[in-house]
């Protein structure tokens, strides 16, 4: 399981001695044999591909899929790190999986997955590793003893056999990049980052090798980018600065390149960051987990496709890295907060994404691990913090995938987390056979009531942040190339279009709202820098410089040069999407003006922000180069939707 531990004693004594420094295209392995002991392929009431209407998950037909999942762990390794990797003792919890998915060896590849379906769930989140894309060694014959099949094979066509077994079962796979390195996570281990252990262009290359590999394979839905994103040694990862640990913007680049170079219909799935800080009272520590992108949310350029994701386990917390003895906070444990301490904690660390609406952040939010130990867990607070967390699920009808779906036990006991448990004879216990404390908690989630069927098309809202380099969310204009040469370019998605800006900070706010897609089928654009387009005795902005879009087109995108305010995107529209007649004016220069009740999210913490109307489009930004001004935008010409 992932988060055990979070952050080792060895993070704190490392930490301790390094000072507290504050953080400032491999070959592609050839194709996998098909799966010769596949199950029969079995019928699913879903259509895929998936994608999102606001903070909903829906099929091909529209209809709401809830991700009710578990983590089939093992292929991105169970080795602690010390020791001889064949020695059972040397592994996590003394369950060797053998660098495929743990079970193989002690139960048929049908009969686990049969398991799975009993159980309630639709979905697996299915872990790998970067090393594991490369491992030319056969797995081990112990490994797969139980599918005589899978011998000889790579420890990645074990997991292409693993996916085809899951998907012919009617089940979706999630892809999850869970480690770089074959070896259990999450401490000081060379996996704290998607670059730890790897350049960024290897990990970038290695999605997409695996999104292209499985781009048939329609039920493999999602790409999970990478696992609890956490301080190393010396440095803190975070969200937003354009650095080399900007977890934001990794996210979003690979993201795109997934979505527009090897499979657009997955969902990119987006981990916050799991922890930041060193774990010692006096110091600044803590789980921001989903926090940051209430300020900044990713924007990919196919609306839909967002999903963001979390985790939780009751012996962590919102400041705690789960450590006891050298290296525990005084910080509360979630097990130690009140039911609706709890809630409230947990809302605003996740929850509040697709809890709010018509926000740029609204998205489905996956918790995509959660879990705690069965038969042999007797003590009060871990089991009232299950129950508790699994009435906020149901409350909040989140998708979820319980950490982990497999195990081991002999003679009913063992680890204890895992939903079903086999031992080394074949036999297995499962969490609704009789003697396991977590069934009720477990099938009240599974069978909840929740929203179900049709879900409409959403209004999207979205982020431009072109805060240190390009961010052009537009297909067209990324196809159209370099539209102002030397300066950081921002565009819509090609189905929203600008709604507003800030006066400092270079954002946008992009969105759909009331029309609809805008742009006309050619997709036609020019990028204004002058004021060619301000018509005589309509000067909206008196002495100030107007970048107006020509009658006919709307505004999509913009550039900017440091601050300053360097072009406008004009795209033409479709006909009859834009109105007639005048316009109003917009100032932003010394307050916020963004209506009544405004849609869309605080796009730019801390900045002045101005915003046209649901029904009104924007025409054109002014600014002025006086002394004193950055050429920063001020005003917003907003013109009536057709």
């Amino acid at each position: 399981m992932s988060s055990r531990p979070a952050l080792t004693a060895v993070l704190l004594l490392l930490a301790l001695v390094a000072g507290l420094a504050p953080g400032t295209a491999a070959a592609s392995p050839g194709d996998g044999a098909a799966d010769e002991t596949k199950p029969a392929a079995a019928a699913a009431d879903w259509a895929a591909p998936l994608s999102t209407r606001g903070r909903w998950i829906v099929d091909a037909n529209g209809d709401r899929f809830k991700l009710k999942s578990g983590n089939w762990h093992g292929a991105s390794g169970t080795w602690n790190g010390d020791g001889d990797k064949a020695d059972d003792a040397n592994h996590h919890a003394g369950e060797n999986a053998g660098r495929v998915p743990i079970g193989l060896d002690r139960a048929p590849m049908s009969e686990i997955i049969a398991g799975f379906q009993e159980i309630g769930i639709n979905s697996v989140r299915l872990p790998f590793s970067n090393e594991m894309i490369r491992d030319t060694a056969p797995v081990a014959d112990d490994a797969v003893a139980a599918n005589t099949g899978l011998r000889g094979r790579t420890p990645l066509e074990v997991y292409d056999a693993v996916v085809r077994a899951l998907t012919d079962a009617g089940l979706a796979v999630i892809l999850n990049n869970h480690t770089n390195t074959t070896r259990w996570c999450c401490g000081v281990d060379g996996n704290e980052r998607w670059n730890a252990s790897q350049s960024v262009g290897q990990w970038e290359d290695d999605w997409l090798f695996m999104a292209r590999r499985y781009q048939d394979n329609k039920r493999v839905v999602g790409a999970d980018l990478y696992n609890e994103v956490r301080r190393n040694i010396l440095d803190d990862p975070n969200w937003g600065l354009g650095d080399n640990h900007d977890w934001f913007t990794a996210s979003q680049r690979v993201g795109d390149r997934i979505l527009t170079e090897a499979n657009p219909d997955l969902l990119i799935v987006v981990e916050g960051i799991n922890w930041t800080g060193i774990p010692v009272d006096g110091f600044p520590h803590g789980r921001p987990t989903l926090e940051p992108a209430r300020n900044l949310s990713h924007t990919l350029v196919d609306s839909g496709k967002l999903v963001y994701s979390a985790h939780f386990y009751g012996y962590t917390g919102p400041n705690h890295s789960g450590a006891t003895g050298t290296g525990e906070t005084t910080d509360p444990r979630y097990q130690d907060l009140s039911p609706s301490e709890l809630i409230d904690v947990t809302n605003r660390q996740a929850f509040f994404v697709s809890g709010e609406q018509d926000k740029h952040f609204t998205a489905p939010v996956w918790i995509s691990e959660f879990g705690v130990g069965g038969r042999e867990e007797t003590k009060e607070k871990p089991r009232a913090w299950f129950e508790n967390f699994v009435d906020q699920l149901v409350r909040t009808d989140a998708d979820f995938a319980y950490w982990p779906l497999v195990g081991w036990h002999e003679n009913g006991t063992g680890n204890g987390w895992a939903l079903l448990h086999w031992d080394a004879a074949g036999k297995r216990i499962g969490v609704n056979d009789g003697d396991d404390w977590r069934s009720g908690a477990w099938n009240r989630l599974v069978g909840a009531d929740g929203r179900t069927g049709h879900v409409d098309p959403a209004t999207e809202w979205s982020v431009l942040s072109p805060d240190h380099a390009d961010f052009v969310a537009s297909r067209r204009m990324r196809d159209a190339g370099d539209w102002d040469s030397g300066a950081r370019k921002a565009a819509c998605p090609d189905d929203q279009r600008i709604v507003g800006l800030s006066h400092t900070g270079n954002r946008g706010l992009c969105s759909d709202v009331t029309a609809g897609a805008l742009w006309d089928g050619g997709g036609a654009h020019e990028t204004v820098k002058d004021e060619r387009y301000v018509t005589d005795g309509n000067d909206w902005a008196s002495g100030y410089t107007k970048l107006q879009c020509p009658d006919g087109s709307f505004l999509n995108g913009f550039s900017v040069r440091g601050a300053a305010v360097s072009s406008a995107l004009c795209a033409k529209a479709a006909p009859g999407k834009l109105g007639g007649g005048g316009g109003r004016t917009v100032w932003f220069d010394r307050g916020d003006d963004r209506g009544d009740s405004p849609k869309g999210g605080e796009f730019a913490s801390g900045h002045l922000k101005g915003q046209c109307a649901d029904d009104e489009y924007v025409a054109g930004v002014a600014y002025t180069g006086r002394v004193g001004s950055a050429r920063t935008p001020d005003a917003l010409y907003c013109r009536p939707l057709g």
